[in-house]
């Protein structure tokens, strides 16, 4: 059973969460962390975190990492594929009708529309991880970890990735 109810997590959040994987993973938070209880908030910020220091699609590698932690490698397979197939299935079918009515006024006010709610939905997920970490650690660490990110990202110009893997160093050095 566990087996369908990750195909069906990862299956619906991603059919319903369009805007492609920043939009699924407040919907992914929720049924994960919410609905089946799989893991905290604070387990799936750390997932999360993880993620976006690795390259290429945040979804999937979400899918593939809470797949495995619930049913195995069946569990890692399933749920990645059930990530994948709704955009498939949706791009193969919708672009044939978008391409022929791209030029409508419908469809660009329906593609307009749709921005600012996948921003309130990120901007929900950011409130809610920046509470989490102000009641789990002190200010100070908060604040030394944003100066720390935006110097080393504006001033020293490095890659976002690597500027990620050092506060997981950060935190794992002086948090744990």
């Amino acid at each position: 059973m566990i087996y369908l109810h990750i195909f069906w997590v990862f299956f619906m959040t991603n059919l319903l969460g369009y805007g492609g994987g920043p939009a699924t993973i407040p919907l992914i938070q929720k049924e994960v962390v919410d609905g089946y209880g799989w893991m905290t908030v604070q387990e799936f910020n750390e997932a999360f975190a993880m993620g976006n220091a690795l390259p290429g699609p945040i979804a999937t590698k979400m899918g593939g990492y809470i797949g495995f932690q619930e049913g195995g490698y069946l569990g890692a397979i399933l749920a990645v594929f059930a990530t994948v197939a709704p955009s498939l299935i949706l791009m193969i079918t919708l672009m044939g009708i978008l391409y022929k009515n791209r030029t409508s006024p419908r469809v660009k006010r329906m593609t307009a529309y749709v921005k600012p709610t996948i921003a309130v939905l990120l901007g929900v997920m950011a409130f809610q991880a920046f509470s989490d970490s102000y009641f789990q650690m002190s200010m100070v660490h908060i604040l030394v970890l944003a100066a720390g990110s935006y110097w080393l990202m504006e001033k020293v110009k490095l890659h976002p990735g690597l500027v990620v893997l050092s506060s997981l160093i950060y935190g794992a050095v002086l948090l744990s």
